[in-house]
This record gives structure tokens, sequence and C-alpha cells, in this order.
């Protein structure tokens, strides 16, 4: 393990949750194929954490403003030491299991938005992960195929404001490099 990592899984076993929070939260965000999923994975295994993806509650309808419903089921539960309980939105017509998160210890919320201001009163860490645009989309298209550029290029004008507006990056304790693979 590289020394970034090493000092990055540091912090986050020093970070303290907030003050009437009982779980720590752990917020890992970035821009639309940036490489969040595999950090948070990454950081699960090492933490023997959970994870909670904002594209379970984000869709190509409404790919920024569903969090209201993320804070209810899943942040306000988990400060006030109950279980995060939500039911996935369903990417590809097929159906997902709800999910039940358990309090205490270590939760992270990984996704585009995870560092919004509406979440960051529930966060004992921030992680930005900044990767160029190109290599975003092209991870995406990769992933998706070629047919989901049109909802891709949605999609990233609408991360656009959500950074522009949020500046997400500032409020990170750490910000890494998602085009290193430092963490694959």
């Amino acid at each position: 393990m590289n020394e970034t990592l090493s000092f990055v899984l540091d912090a986050v076993r020093a970070a303290r949750a907030p003050a009437g929070v009982r779980t720590r939260i752990v917020a890992v965000d970035g821009a639309g194929g940036a490489g969040k999923s595999s950090l948070a994975a990454w950081l699960a295994g090492r933490l023997d954490a959970p994870v909670i993806h904002t594209d379970d509650f984000a869709s190509w309808d409404d790919p920024v403003d569903w969090w209201p419903e993320l804070i209810e089921r899943a942040l306000e539960p988990l400060a006030a030491g109950e279980p995060a309980c939500y039911q996935p939105t369903s990417w590809r017509g097929e159906e997902k299991a709800p999910v039940v998160i358990g309090p205490g210890g270590t939760v992270l919320l990984e996704g585009v938005t995870a560092l919004r201001r509406a979440f960051r009163p529930y966060c004992a860490f921030a992680i930005w992960v900044e990767t160029p645009r190109e290599r975003r989309l092209q991870r995406g298209l990769d992933r998706d195929g070629q047919q989901a550029r049109g909802l891709w290029e949605q999609w990233m004008e609408a991360e656009d404001r959500y950074i522009e507006l949020e500046r997400p990056g500032s409020y990170a304790d750490i910000v890494l490099p998602g085009d290193e693979n430092l963490w694959v």
C-alpha cells in the first residue's frame, strides 16, 4: 500500500463523528467515472464498512436532486443510532433488494454529491476524487456502452452545476487523483 492510501486509512480511523451523530460517516465524492466506487470498495474492505451508494437514490432522470430521501432514509437514522433502510433505484429495470445498514462504526457514503452541503453535518471525514473529464467519460462509456453517450453528457452537465454551486472538493479532508490507479 502506498503512503497516500496509508495516510487516508489512518485519517479515517482517527476521524470522529460530529456531535450528535452516532455513526462515523465517510463521504467519497467526485464526478461520474472518477473512481469513487472502486475507492469506496477498497476502503470498505480495509475498514469492514458498509457502503451507501448515492446511485441507489439517483437516476438518469434525477442525477442530483434526490438528496432529501437519502437524508431521511439513511443519514438521519444512522445519526440517531437507528438502521438505514431504503429501496435502491432500478437503473436497468432489474429490481434490487432493499438495503438495511446498521448504525455505529464506519459507513461509507459514496457517489456523486456525497459531499453536498446538506450531507456535511453528518460526515466525519470527506474525500474528493479528482479525475480528468475525458477519462471519466471514457470510463462511463466503457461501462454503459456508446449508446449511453447522450445520457452521460446530460449527467455530466448536472454534475458540473453541482460542482460549481457547492464546490465539494474545497470541503474535502483530502483530494485524491482518480486517474493514477492508486487503489486499483
